[in-house]
């Protein structure tokens, strides 16, 4: 169960992405924590699970903004 909360939680931290430059460097963790335990998700899942897919959703943003198409994204 905790894990499909944690990635409900990921579908809306669309508008919570820290920026340098032309890179995505990852999540407001600090807001994901803020909106995770207004959602009533446990802090412990969040510490545990949301790290991994960070990781992967920055690896994959920036993939697509130095390839071009970062339009598709909306960013």
């Amino acid at each position: 169960m905790e894990g499909w909360q944690v990635w409900d939680l990921v579908q809306r931290l669309g508008g919570q992405l820290r920026v340098s430059g032309n890179a995505v460097i990852g999540w407001d963790m600090g807001a994901a924590l803020q909106i995770g335990a207004a959602l009533g998700v446990s802090p412990i899942a969040i510490a545990e699970l949301l790290p991994p897919i960070e990781a992967v959703m920055v690896r994959k943003i920036n993939d697509e903004i130095s390839s071009g198409s970062a339009e598709r994204l909306n960013i």
